[in-house]
């Protein structure tokens, strides 16, 4: 979204409830006390953190996605003046010249119920919070298929690899509960997709 000028954008205003946080441990959102969801690219991470902190009222200019409960933030602006604008990541890179940092994630598991789904900026479900503030993530096949299981007041078990930060816990899932009490893989098997794709082909005519 860096190319957009956030000066002719629309302006979301409230208080910051809480960071939102990849699988790498970057900040790439935050949440509003009025539960409306932001997305900001993972590039901005260090200066979120530096700019603002939960409880500070910011004025957030972005574009809404049809269909998703989210905002793709271009701009976050502070009550002190303060402003973080999206040059895209190029820059981010020019300036700090470091290397991402190493996050080693450990396996996970976590249980409950589901708070609000988790959104790109394109509007794809990525993932949920849960009501305990874990946040889980998973790709955007996955997350297409499996978006009932992602939706506020689900019930949901998972197992996967995560990390525990400042900012909370965050689990990259790998399987998913059964109602049986058993957990599944969320990414199918070849003979699987195969047998999706071959039934997508439409069958010849008689």
């Amino acid at each position: 979204m860096h190319w957009l000028d956030p000066d002719y954008l629309p302006v979301t205003s409230g208080v910051v409830e809480r960071f939102i946080i990849n699988p790498d441990g970057e900040v790439d959102g935050f949440l509003l006390t009025d539960q409306i969801l932001v997305h900001t690219p993972p590039h901005l991470s260090d200066q979120l953190k530096s700019a603002i902190r939960p409880g500070d009222s910011v004025r957030v200019r972005g574009v809404k996605p049809r269909g998703a409960e989210v905002i793709a933030a271009v701009s976050v602006e502070t009550t002190t003046g303060s402003i973080v604008i999206d040059h895209g990541p190029e820059a981010i890179e020019a300036e700090s010249g470091d290397e991402p940092a190493n996050t080693t994630r450990v396996p996970m598991d976590a249980s409950g119920t589901v708070r609000l789904t988790l959104f790109a900026p394109k509007g794809q479900a990525r993932g949920a919070l849960l009501q305990d503030g874990t946040i889980l993530r998973l790709g955007h096949k996955e997350a297409h298929r499996l978006v009932d299981r992602l939706q506020p007041g689900a019930q949901i078990s998972v197992r996967g690899e995560g990390l525990a930060t400042e900012h909370g816990r965050v689990i990259e899932i790998r399987e998913i509960g059964q109602t049986d009490g058993t957990f599944k893989p969320i990414k199918k098997p070849k003979d699987e997709l195969a047998e999706d794709a071959a039934s997508d082909v439409p069958q010849a005519m008689a």
